[in-house]
C-alpha cells in the first residue's frame, strides 16, 4: 500500500511539476521574445547612446529592487508551498513578505532623496525608475507560484509587456523622452501586479492580521545571506556597464548594452524555468531524497542541453541578432555578441545547482560563493574597462 501509495504521488508530483515548467517557462519565454521587441523599439526611438543611459538605470532600479525583494520572492515559494491548506499561517506568510518590502522600498526612498543633494550625474534617469523598485514591492510571484496556479500570472504578465510596447511606441519620440522609458514600464509593471495582488488577497481569502514583529525579524535574518547573494549576482552582471559608463570609452557602452540586456533577458529565462519547478521539488526532497537527487540531475541535463543549442544558435546568428535589434549591422556589438554567447549554456547548468542550495537551505554557502564573485567581478571590470581590449569585454561575463 505504501509503495502504491508513493506511486501515486510520483505521478502527481512529475504531473504538476511539468505543468508548472510549461506554464512559467513558456511565458518567460513569450517575455524574452517580448523584451526582444522592446529593445529594438527602443533604440530606433532613442538612439544607441541614450539606450546605454537608460540601461544604467535600468541596472540601477534592478539592483534596489532586489534589496527590497529582500530574497522574498525565493523563501516566500517555500513558505507558500509549506502552509498552503493552513489559512492563516498562509495569510501571516504572504503580509509578513509584502510589509518587509514596504519598510526597506520606504528605508531606500528615504536614502535616495539625500542623493540629490550630491548632484548626482544623470540623477533624473535614476528617479524616474523608481516605479520599476516599487513594483517589486508588489510582485506577487511567489503566492501564485507557491499554490501553484500560474496562468493568471502569466497572462498578465504576458499582457503588461504588450502595453509597455504600445506605451513606448506611442510616447516615446526622441532621445529627450530616453528618461520616460524606465518611468513607462516601472508603472505599467507595478499597475499589473496591483491588480494580482488583490485578485489573490480575495481568491486565496487572506486576512490582514496584525504584523508579527518576531516573525518579521526572522525573515529578515533568515534571508540575510538569501539577499547578499542576490545583490552579489545583480552586480556581477551590471558592474562592466556602470564601469564603462564611468572609465571607459562611451562608444562601446551602447554596444555592450544591447548585448548583456539580451544575455540578462536569457538569464532570467533560465531563471524562471528553475523556479517553475521549485515548489515541487522542495515537497520531493521533503518526502524522498533520493528522489529528489535523480530529479535534480534529470533537469540538469535537460536544461544543458536545450540552452546548448541556444548558445550555439545565438554564435552562429549574433549578426542577424544585431542588425534586427539595432536596425544596423554594428561590428562591436556583434563580436560582443559572439563571445558572451555561450554563456547561458554555463547558467543553465548553474541554476539547479543554485535551487539545491535553496532547498537545501544551505544559503551561507550561497552567500560565501557570490561574495568571492563579487570581488573577483569588481577587480576584473576596473582591469578591463583600462585595457581597452574588445575581447575581454566579452569574456567578462
Amino acid at each position: 500500500m505504501k509503495y502504491i501509495n508513493l506511486r501515486g504521488f510520483r505521478r502527481i508530483l512529475k504531473a504538476s511539476a511539468f505543468s508548472n515548467f510549461l506554464n512559467l517557462s513558456s511565458v518567460q519565454l513569450y517575455n524574452t521574445l517580448l523584451s526582444f521587441l522592446i529593445y529594438p523599439i527602443i533604440i530606433r526611438k532613442v538612439g544607441l547612446e541614450a539606450f546605454g543611459f537608460f540601461t544604467i538605470a535600468n541596472y540601477f532600479a534592478g539592483l534596489m529592487g532586489t534589496i527590497v525583494n529582500f530574497g522574498t520572492s525565493q523563501s516566500g515559494i517555500k513558505d507558500i508551498v509549506m502552509n498552503k491548506d493552513d489559512p492563516k499561517a498562509l495569510s501571516s506568510a504572504f503580509y509578513n513578505t509584502i510589509l518587509l518590502r514596504i519598510i526597506i522600498f520606504l528605508a531606500f526612498m528615504f536614502s535616495f532623496s539625500l542623493l540629490e543633494l550630491a548632484d548626482l550625474h544623470n540623477y533624473n534617469f535614476y528617479l524616474f525608475s523608481i516605479p520599476i523598485i516599487f513594483s517589486e514591492v508588489l510582485n506577487p510571484m511567489f503566492l501564485y507560484l507557491g499554490k501553484e496556479k500560474l496562468a493568471l500570472y502569466n497572462l498578465t504578465s504576458f499582457i503588461s509587456k504588450i502595453l509597455i510596447i504600445i506605451a513606448l511606441i506611442l510616447l516615446i519620440q526622441g532621445d529627450e523622452d530616453a528618461i520616460w522609458i524606465n518611468f513607462i514600464i516601472g508603472t505599467i509593471n507595478a499597475l499589473a501586479y496591483l491588480l494580482l495582488v488583490i485578485r489573490g488577497v480575495i481568491k486565496y481569502r487572506l486576512s490582514f492580521n496584525s504584523p508579527d514583529k518576531s516573525a518579521l525579524l526572522k525573515l529578515s535574518v533568515s534571508n540575510f545571506y538569501l539577499v547578499g547573494n542576490n545583490i552579489s549576482v545583480h552586480l556581477q552582471q551590471s558592474l562592466m556597464i556602470f564601469s564603462i559608463n564611468l572609465w571607459g570609452n562611451p562608444l562601446w557602452l551602447g554596444a555592450y548594452s544591447v548585448c548583456d540586456k539580451i544575455i540578462g533577458a536569457v538569464k532570467m529565462l533560465i531563471s524562471s524555468i528553475s523556479n517553475s519547478i521549485y515548489p515541487k521539488a522542495a515537497l520531493l526532497y521533503k518526502k524522498d531524497p533520493k528522489e529528489f537527487v535523480l530529479f535534480r540531475n534529470k533537469m540538469q541535463k535537460i536544461l544543458a542541453l536545450a540552452f546548448f543549442i541556444f548558445s550555439v544558435c545565438l554564435n552562429l546568428f549574433s549578426e542577424y541578432i544585431i542588425i534586427l535589434i539595432n536596425g544596423k549591422p554594428d561590428l562591436t556589438a556583434e563580436t560582443l555578441l559572439r563571445i558572451m554567447a555561450f554563456l547561458p549554456t554555463l547558467a543553465a547548468l548553474n541554476s539547479i545547482n543554485v535551487l539545491e542550495f535553496l532547498i537545501r537551505d544551505h544559503t551561507i554557502f550561497i552567500f560565501r560563493i557570490a561574495m568571492i564573485l563579487l570581488i573577483l567581478a569588481a577587480a576584473l571590470s576596473r582591469l578591463i574597462v583600462y585595457s581597452d581590449n574588445l575581447i575581454w569585454f566579452g569574456t567578462y561575463t
